[in-house]
């Protein structure tokens, strides 16, 4: 595969809300129900459910959040940066990719609650990975707010904040 439009058709991958391209590879059979989960969760989940998911060029991951840790994994095309907001306000970077000398790893994770949302390091290209959620995501535990309300919380951040939204408020 040397291209973005080739991994969209051969993995049958769809616009996700956030942006970028998707298509769940795997969801879990078994379930954990209500009464096993914490109390954030507001119905039964799959164990587990993983992604394909693709940013081609200069789209992006909206900022947002859910309710579980998630593992990102890189598969192909250029690095990707996660931007990550956690709940006490502090920023970070994760940069995921093949380059270890560049300070890329090739996975990682994001923890429950942070906001985050993801570049593609050359705009010329596109980074495939994977994503895997336990318990398995479900989109009642997908969170995505506006600029604004983003930029209330969190004015230390507007740059990022304002690179990481769609226009939309």
């Amino acid at each position: 595969m040397t291209s973005a439009k080739q991994w969209i058709e051969k993995l049958q991958l769809r616009r996700h809300p956030e942006g970028g391209y998707f298509r769940e590879s795997y969801r879990s059979e078994e379930i954990v129900t209500t009464a096993g989960l914490p109390s954030r969760f507001g119905g039964d989940r799959a164990f587990s459910t993983a992604i394909y998911f693709l940013l081609d060029g200069e789209d992006f991951s909206a900022l947002h959040r859910i309710k579980q840790d998630e593992v990102w994994h890189f598969y192909d095309g250029t690095s990707l940066t996660i931007h990550v907001i956690d709940p006490k306000g502090n920023y970070s970077a994760l940069l995921i990719g093949r380059s270890l000398e560049a300070g890329e790893v090739p996975q990682a994770v994001v923890a429950a609650g942070c906001w985050f949302g993801a570049t593609v390091s050359d705009a010329q290209s596109y980074a495939l990975v994977g994503c895997t959620v336990a318990p398995g995501f479900d989109f009642a535990d997908l969170e995505m707010p506006s600029r604004k309300e983003l930029c209330r919380l969190y004015p230390q951040h507007r740059h990022v904040i304002e690179k990481l939204t769609r226009k939309l408020g």
